[in-house]
């Protein structure tokens, strides 16, 4: 009996050892994982919104994104679309803001200034102005380009003008038909359309450019009495499909060209915000703006809309930011 009992106090001893050294040793592992834990990012600026996993910052307009606490990845998804060129007056569609995205950008705990650029102003046609260039948008290294304006009839410009997606050309008098203008710097969108003239009212204004492809060209008339007095203005380009904020999105299309309307429409603008030229109808409407925070160029004025022969403005830009926040 005496056996027995000093069997069991020793085995009882060993064991409450064995179970207090585990327990002090899972106690500091447990403290250590609690430590070593993933970091999230944290930052604040502009319209917050969450897409599952991610946590998506939109810029309107120009502001400041500070990112307060610095997740483990280090790293930021963007989208940075530059203003649309403004359409001319009787002239090209303006050109698409420049757009630029793109995953895995290196970021630190630190405020960052986004800039939102302007649409540029249409071409006027009773002070003879030309349209102007849509401004820059920035966030971090990332420049996108202001969209390019359409040229002028009235300002004597027959060339459309570079930027982010080119301005359509237009016909001069003095000078025949304008080329569009190119996407430069090359890589954030593509080149304005050509104009067109075969004589007398038979003219017609290219489209600019968009941020998924080139402006069409304008065609002078062909056949039939009204058609060959007249050419067909060319269309804004398309613009290109995003999906950061978690729905796909199209930004930046060209605006429509302008022209001499009698039966012929004026041009179309393209998908993304691209604003139509003056357009035929009952009654005739004027050139539309781009749609504002997508970087769509202007439409071209036309000369037969009774509404006016002006050009319109590029839509805004925007600047919007994508992180993860949490485990996916």
């Amino acid at each position: 009996m005496a056996n027995q009992i000093e069997k069991l106090s020793t085995i009882a001893i060993a064991d409450i050892e064995k179970v207090n050294t585990l327990t002090d040793a899972n106690i500091e592992k447990i403290n250590t994982l609690e430590f070593a834990g993933t970091t999230y990012t944290v930052a604040t600026g502009g319209t917050i919104t969450t897409d599952g996993s991610y946590k998506v910052h939109t810029f309107n307009s120009s502001g400041t994104f500070e990112i307060t606490t610095l997740g483990d990845d280090a790293v930021v998804q963007y989208l940075i679309i530059a203003g649309g060129g403004g359409g001319g007056n009787i002239g090209g569609g303006g050109g698409a803001g420049g757009y630029r995205a793109a995953t895995g950008m290196s970021v630190s705990a630190t405020s960052y200034s986004v800039t939102v650029g302007a649409g540029g102003a249409g071409g006027v046609y009773s002070t003879a102005s030309a349209a102007a260039n849509g401004t820059n948008s920035v966030f971090n290294s990332i420049t996108s380009t202001g969209g390019g304006a359409g040229a002028s009839q009235s300002h004597g410009t027959r060339n459309g003008y570079s930027g982010g997606s080119g301005g359509g050309g237009a016909w001069g008098s003095s000078g025949g038909a304008g080329t569009g203008g190119s996407a430069s710097p090359a890589g954030q969108g593509f080149d304005g359309g050509d104009s067109a003239t075969g004589g007398g009212s038979n003219y017609a204004m290219g489209g600019g450019g968009g941020a998924g492809a080139v402006g069409t060209d304008a065609v002078i008339g062909q056949g039939g009495e009204e058609a060959a007095n007249e050419g067909d203005p060319g269309d804004g380009g398309n613009g290109e499909a995003s999906s950061i904020t978690g729905s796909s999105v199209t930004r930046g299309g060209g605006g429509g060209g302008g022209g001499h309307l009698i039966s012929f429409q004026g041009g179309v603008g393209g998908s993304g915000g691209g604003g139509n030229s003056g357009q035929l109808g009952s009654p005739p409407t004027a050139a539309a703006a781009g749609t504002a925070n997508t970087g769509g160029g202007g439409g071209g004025g036309t000369i037969n809309a009774t509404a006016g022969y002006d050009g319109a403005a590029g839509g805004s830009g925007v600047v919007i930011i994508r992180y993860l926040f949490q485990e996916t």
